[in-house]
C-alpha cells in the first residue's frame, strides 16, 4: 500500500516521525506513536509492518518517556500533548506485542490514571471536568482545569482498555460521568463541558453546544473503551445521530458559510473516526498524491501535515481490505 510505503519513508534515523509542517509537532513525542498506531492497525497482508523500523520507533518511544511514565513532556518550559502521546505510546506498544511491553506500559497507565480528574485531585461529581483528562503535565486541582475534552478522553480510554483495564475499574466508572455530560439530548456529542470557546459548533437548543461529527464518533469510541455495549441507549442515540448527519466528504454538524470551514478542517478526522465506528458508511477522501501521502487543503486543525492526513486515511483504506 502506498500510503503505508509513504509513512514509513517519513521515519526519521532516531526512530520517530517528526512534523516538517509544525513546530509543536517537530518533537515527535506525540506524533511518533500516533503514526505507529495508524500503521499497525493495517493488516499484514497489505503492509509489511518491517519489524525493525516497528522497533525503532519503540525504542524512540521508550527513549522519551519520563521517569514518571510520561510521554511528550520535552521540559519545563515545552510540552507536545503529554496524555494524547502517552496513551498512543500505550497503544502502540500494546498493538506491536513486542517483547517486555507489559512492564514498559506500567507506568505508563499509572501516569495516566493520575492524571485523570478525580477525588484524588480534588475534584468531585459535580465538577465539570470530572471523570475526563486534559493535556497533561502537572495535575491539576480546583478550580483551574485547564484544557480538558472528548478527544483526549476517548484516547486515553482505548489505551487503558487495550491494557486490560476492566470496565469495572473506578478509572472507567469515573470517565463515564464526564461523557454522559458531553452528550445532547439528541444523542450527539459535543467536544468540552469545561472549555465553552472550545466547542466548534458552537450553542445549541438542544443542549448546552451543538453536536459535531468528530465529537459524536469519539464518544461512541469512549463508551465502547470504558465498556459500554452498543445496545446501551447511549451508544445507540449517538449512532443515530451519526447515521442521520452522516456527510462523505467533511465533519457534520457545521455551518460550512462560516469563517471557520470546521467541517472540511476535520474531513481527515472524522473519516478516520467514523470507518472505526460505523465502517460500512461511505467515506471520501481527497485525491492521493503520487508519493501516497494524503493532505488536506484546509489547515484548521493540522491536517495539512501529510503525516498527519495520510496516518488518519490509513483507517479508511484498511477496512476495505
Amino acid at each position: 500500500m502506498k500510503a503505508t510505503e509513504y509513512l514509513w519513508a517519513q521515519q526519521s534515523d532516531d526512530g520517530g516521525f517528526h512534523s516538517k509542517t509544525y513546530g509543536l509537532l517537530r518533537s515527535g513525542q506525540s506524533l511518533t506513536p500516533f503514526v505507529l498506531v495508524a500503521l499497525l492497525g493495517v493488516p499484514d497482508s497489505a503492509s509489511s509492518h518491517p519489524r525493525r523500523s516497528v522497533e525503532r520507533s519503540l525504542a524512540f518511544i521508550k527513549a522519551n518517556t519520563n521517569g514518571d511514565g510520561a510521554l511528550g513532556l520535552i521540559d519545563d518550559t515545552a510540552a507536545d500533548y503529554p496524555n494524547y502521546a502517552t496513551a498512543l505510546a500505550v497503544s502502540a506498544m500494546v498493538k506491536a506485542r513486542s517483547p517486555g511491553y507489559e512492564r514498559a506500559i506500567e507506568p505508563m497507565v499509572a501516569q495516566l490514571r493520575a492524571q485523570q480528574f478525580s477525588e484524588a485531585g480534588g475534584w468531585t461529581p459535580q465538577d465539570a471536568p470530572y471523570g475526563g483528562w486534559g493535556m497533561g503535565g502537572a495535575i491539576r486541582r480546583p478550580p483551574e482545569a485547564g484544557h480538558v475534552d472528548l478527544s483526549m478522553t476517548r484516547y486515553v480510554l482505548e489505551a487503558l482498555q487495550l491494557s486490560d483495564v476492566q470496565a469495572s475499574d473506578p478509572v472507567m466508572t469515573r470517565a463515564l460521568a464526564y461523557l454522559e455530560r458531553s452528550q445532547n439530548s439528541d444523542g450527539g456529542f459535543y467536544f468540552s463541558p469545561v472549555n465553552p470557546e472550545i466547542n466548534k459548533a458552537g450553542e445549541s437548543g438542544v443542549g448546552l453546544f451543538a453536536s459535531y461529527g468528530t465529537t459524536t464518533a469519539d464518544g461512541v469510541l469512549a463508551l465502547r473503551a470504558a465498556g459500554i455495549p452498543d445496545a446501551d441507549p447511549r451508544i445507540e442515540k449517538a449512532i443515530g445521530w451519526l447515521k442521520r448527519h452522516h456527510q462523505t466528504d467533511r465533519a457534520p454538524g457545521f455551518d460550512e458559510g462560516t469563517d471557520q470551514r470546521w467541517g472540511s478542517g476535520l474531513r481527515f478526522y472524522y473519516a478516520h473516526a467514523i470507518s472505526r465506528v460505523l465502517p460500512l458508511l461511505p467515506v471520501e477522501l481527497p485525491p492521493q498524491a503520487d508519493d501516497g501521502s494524503f493532505r488536506n487543503s484546509n489547515n484548521l486543525v493540522k491536517e495539512d501535515d501529510p503525516l498527519i492526513a495520510t496516518a488518519f486515511a490509513l483507517y479508511v483504506m484498511a477496512r476495505r481490505l
